[in-house]
């Protein structure tokens, strides 16, 4: 590989974990649950952009943007600015008991964006598992039906409700049960795994997946007029980067129109404008009826929100409530956000380097023995690391040891799925930044692929 010379990169000035990484590891080895998944020894100490400081002063690119969180950047002044105001003004009154203003204006910034015909109602949580907890007791309350279906490597977060629609990994429900019952899981349309090549193979076997609960479930153990909702990540994160295709997401769209189910999309780690539109249900055509979105949303700040029709969210008062959920500050980070996104012109710019990246890295499954598929939309983009090509056998420790590496060089990736490299820095991103940040990962790719 031939690395080209770049003004930008990151700077890495001591052997890693530093001497203050390191003191502070073996605090958190005392102190911190260990249920905490940490993929290499980073302890952060400050943010601006795309780059993150540590304790020791080591600069990196951070190309996981906190789990596609940090969607305007590290610090973006105007989110800080919006931030430090509201602190001073108002931090918390709880608007399940009182009223904000500012509650009424992300509401109806939100309703304009929206990926479903409005009007629209907004409930306010802490987190995307919290959305989806909302979105779970609103599907039943409204259709007054118990069942629901979700899909195998599906991650809607770890409450009991979000971890029963959850199929990701099997440590995430080892000793936890018994969980919410009702849930049905069903085939992802895996399009790399799942048929042999070719756009008609794929849309054909995607088109099966989704026929599989009308011709299949419906018919054997589930009954339709039972069944309050189906929960869909347009492109699922934890398990993989995967996208649904687009006669898929039709087909389930047709399903819940004729038997009154909901379709309900998880956009909490793929919204807020990460595949270059608002929703990454957008590039399907289909509208759903819920909502539910989180990370991005408030570049940082703790913030869920479920967002559905507005004739669905009929539940009365009592229903569902969070103390914090809405709170002042968290909102005016949402809408500096959106602010940054609409005036900095973010969604152009996902699409662009997105698109920039994705064709850079489109040959790497011909050129790398141990990669076996690059995909993504916009910012959103999983490499898939195997250790046969044939087979298609996952390689997780080879992964592993990539975004060990990578680290190593200065670029903060994270894994997701069995053996998967996921790549979703901060809307803010560079071509320039895209490019150190690519080096690296192929450099790491082909150590790792000598040592296999």
């Amino acid at each position: 590989m031939t690395t080209k010379t770049l003004t930008v990169g990151p700077k890495i000035k001591t052997a890693l974990p530093g001497p203050n990484a390191k003191r502070a590891l073996a605090g958190d080895d005392k102190c911190i649950s260990p249920s905490y998944t940490r993929s290499y020894p980073l302890v952060a100490k400050s943010g601006r952009g795309i780059v993150v400081t540590d304790v020791d002063g080591n600069e990196f690119f951070d190309f996981s943007a906190g789990i596609a969180v940090t969607s305007t950047g590290h610090c973006h002044p105007h989110v800080v600015e919006a931030i430090q105001k509201q602190a001073a003004e108002l931090i918390h009154m709880s608007g399940t008991d009182f009223y904000y203003e500012s509650m009424v204006e992300l509401a109806e910034r939100l309703s304009k964006i929206a990926p479903m015909p409005g009007p629209h109602k907004i409930y306010y949580g802490n987190s995307g598992a919290e959305a989806v907890e909302a979105a779970l007791k609103l599907a039943r309350y409204h259709t007054r039906r118990q069942n629901v279906i979700a899909f195998f490597g599906a991650f809607h977060g770890r409450t009991m409700g979000a971890l029963s629609l959850t199929a990701s990994k099997p440590q995430q429900k080892r000793r936890f049960a018994p969980l919410v019952p009702g849930v049905t899981h069903v085939r992802y349309p895996d399009v790399y795994r799942g048929c042999s090549g070719g756009q008609q193979d794929a849309e054909a076997f995607a088109l099966g997946c989704a026929r599989y609960i009308e011709e299949k479930l419906f018919k054997t153990i589930l009954a339709p007029e039972e069944v309050a909702a189906i929960f869909i990540e347009p492109i699922q994160g934890e398990g993989g980067y995967v996208i649904a295709p687009k006669v898929f997401m039709q087909e389930l769209r047709r399903t819940c129109d004729k038997h009154g189910i909901l379709l309900v999309v998880d956009e909490v780690q793929s919204g807020v404008g990460r595949t270059g539109k608002w929703w990454a249900v957008e590039h399907t055509g289909v509208q759903p009826d819920i909502v539910c979105m989180a990370k991005g949303i408030a570049s940082g700040m703790p913030l869920g929100i479920m967002m559905s029709k507005a004739e669905i969210m009929d539940w009365v008062p009592g229903s569902h409530a969070s103390t914090f959920g809405g709170n002042p500050v968290c909102i005016a980070a949402a809408l500096a956000t959106l602010d940054v996104i609409e005036k900095e012109g973010l969604l152009k710019n996902s699409e662009e380097v997105g698109n920039y990246m994705l064709k850079r890295m489109s040959g790497w499954p011909a050129k790398h023995k141990i990669v076996g598929d690059v995909r993504g939309r916009g910012l959103m983009i999983g490499v898939e690391i195997i250790k046969d090509k044939k087979t298609k056998e996952y390689g997780n420790e080879e992964r592993d040891r990539i975004v060990e590496l990578a680290f190593e060089r200065g670029i903060l990736f994270l894994g997701c799925g069995p053996s998967t490299v996921r790549i979703a820095p901060p809307l803010v991103v560079t071509k320039d930044e895209a490019d150190a940040a690519m080096d690296a990962l192929e450099e790491s790719i082909e150590i790792v692929s000598k040592e296999v």
